[in-house]
Order: structure tokens, then C-alpha cells, then sequence
């Protein structure tokens, strides 16, 4: 190690995390321990599986801990005899102590999914692109009591596409945060960064998603559906029903022709799509996903034979 290399522990849990990990092993920096999540049940066997952080960590020989809870004393007392310089934290899952946040002699960093004070919270990236937001990034933040108020240290910053998803823009920022921290914690090392304090009233808070929020209100602009859409795929997947049954719309585009049909009614279906009235403008529905089955085009259901809409007859949402 140089002069200027740091002690790290890690602390993640799921992929987005990976990417910052894998950025921290390639510098100059030692990563001396890594937190995850406990091990949980995954898959048709339900057999305990790593998380992707820990078999990445165990792939490099980096000391795993999987607390339950960073709030006893005995995991407090692990953790400080790691004599870390920093803890870097990434979408980890449990909370902080003050007491953990003032153990490394720098503190604890956090890569955030978007450009605070936009978005506080769990779901960042989900909310960006349900509220409409043209352009998000990523923040490393200093790390204090509050729920993402720490002062800032970097910002990157990355343009929303049109047919964004919330699995596409989660890729793009994963890879960004993981660039971003490397510059973060050279400049910490070297003491040239200054954190910014952040503005409260520019604020909001990014809600956890819920399968009830996915249901479809067709009354809604198609705009607004279609954001939806891309907001919750691949999870919750937004979600209508049809005579009772659940069908779950994975793609769409807006469209602004109008409709006299009433909202969630099918306007027509053909190989470019199914359309469905709204409360302004139109649906195109590309991709869904019938009960019980694969999602698939509207193309290939048209192709199966088993068509079960019928232009200004069949209502969604009922």
C-alpha cells in the first residue's frame, strides 16, 4: 500500500452494489472486509444463496459479515476492528448507528441512485422516471443520521431516454456510481474533495413501489401509464385486469391520438399493437403478459391464435 491507500470496508448487498465493489478492487485501495444481508432463500429449491456482493467478495478473499443488525455491541466492536479508514455503503440494507458512522476515521460514504436532493429514499431511480424526470446520476454522499441528508462530494449525471426502464437506467447508474466512487475516494485520500450541503426544500421522498401502485388507472393520461410502465418493469410490473384476471403490461408508448371510447377500452389490435383508450390519449401496448403465461409481443399473440380483445368491446379494468 502507498501512503495515500485506504483501509475499506464495504457494505452492499444486491447487484447495483457489485459494480462499486468491483471499482474499489481495481484501485489502489484495500478493501479489508465486506457487509451483506444474511443469506435468503432463492429459487424453485429455496435454498440459502448468496447475496451478489458476498460471492463477489468471497471470490477475492475479502472477510464477509452478515449482521442482522449493525446495533449490538459485539457487531459494533467487529466491525471497528477492521481500523478502516472509510466505509463505503451501496444500496447495503440495514442502518447505520452513529456510533458505525464514526468508527472509520473518514467516515462512511454512500452511492446514491440520483442526483440529490432530488430523490431521498428507496427507490430513486423507480421515482425518477415515474415523475417524469429528464435527467438523473449519481451522488457520493457523506453519510449522517438522516435519511440521504448528508452533504455531497460528487455528482454525475446521465439523461433519462424516452423508453427508459427502470431495469436499463439501474445498469447505466450501477456502472456510473462504480466510477464515480473511484474518483470519490481517491480524492478523500488525497483531502481535495468539498462536500456540498444539500438544499432540504428541494427534497422528496422516493417511495418503495408496491404491486397495489402498479394496478393501472386507466382514467390517467397515456403519458403518465406509459411512465408507469417503465417505472415498475421489471418490478412490481405494472398490472389490469380483464374479466377478472390479472394481465401484467411490460411495454408501451403513448400516443396522442384521442378516443371517444371510454378510458381502459380497446381501440384496436394489430401487429403494432393494442391500443386502449385513456383518459387523454392512447396506449400502444407492445408487450404482456396473459394469466399463466410468458410475457410475449402482441405480434406473437396475434400469431397464436388466441386473441382475447376485440376492438371497442373488450374493457380493461374490469
Amino acid at each position: 500500500m502507498t501512503s495515500d491507500s485506504l483501509r475499506i470496508i464495504f457494505a452492499g448487498t444486491p447487484e447495483f452494489a457489485v459494480h462499486s465493489l468491483t471499482a474499489l478492487l481495481e484501485t489502489r485501495h484495500e478493501v479489508v472486509a465486506v457487509y451483506s444481508q444474511p443469506d435468503r432463500p432463492a429459487g424453485r429449491g429455496r435454498k440459502l444463496a448468496p447475496t451478489p456482493v458476498k460471492a463477489l467478495a468471497l471470490e477475492h478473499g475479502i472477510p464477509v459479515h452478515q449482521p442482522v443488525s449493525l446495533r449490538n455491541e459485539e457487531a459494533q466492536q467487529v466491525l471497528a476492528s477492521h481500523n478502516a479508514d472509510l466505509m463505503v455503503v451501496v444500496a447495503y440494507g440495514l442502518l447505520l448507528p452513529q456510533v458505525v458512522l464514526d468508527t472509520p476515521r473518514l467516515g462512511c460514504i454512500n452511492v446514491h441512485g440520483s442526483l440529490l436532493p432530488r430523490w431521498r429514499g428507496a427507490a430513486p431511480i423507480q421515482r425518477a422516471i415515474w415523475q417524469g424526470d429528464k435527467e438523473t446520476g449519481v451522488t457520493i454522499m457523506q453519510m449522517e443520521a438522516g435519511l440521504d441528508t448528508g452533504p455531497m462530494l460528487l455528482k454525475t449525471r446521465l439523461d433519462i431516454a424516452a423508453d427508459e426502464t427502470s431495469q436499463t437506467l439501474h445498469d447505466k447508474l450501477a456502472a456510473q456510481g462504480g466510477e464515480a466512487l473511484k474518483q470519490a475516494v481517491d480524492a478523500l485520500a488525497k483531502g481535495t474533495l468539498t462536500p456540498e450541503v444539500q438544499e432540504d426544500a428541494l427534497a422528496n421522498y422516493a417511495e418503495k413501489l408496491s404491486k397495489a401502485e402498479a394496478e393501472i388507472d386507466w382514467s390517467k393520461d397515456a403519458a403518465f401509464i406509459d411512465r408507469c410502465i417503465r417505472a415498475f418493469n421489471p418490478w412490481p410490473v405494472s398490472w389490469t385486469t380483464l374479466d377478472g384476471q390479472t394481465l401484467r403490461i411490460w411495454q408501451a408508448e403513448p400516443e396522442a391520438n384521442a378516443s371517444d371510447l371510454a378510458p381502459g377500452t380497446v381501440i384496436s389490435i394489430d401487429k403494432s399493437g393494442l391500443r386502449i383508450a385513456c383518459g387523454q390519449g392512447s396506449l400502444c401496448i407492445k408487450n404482456l403478459q396473459l394469466p399463466g403465461k410468458k410475457a410475449l409481443s402482441v405480434v406473437d399473440i396475434l400469431n397464436s391464435g388466441k386473441n382475447l380483445f376485440v376492438a371497442g368491446e373488450t374493457q380493461l379494468g374490469s
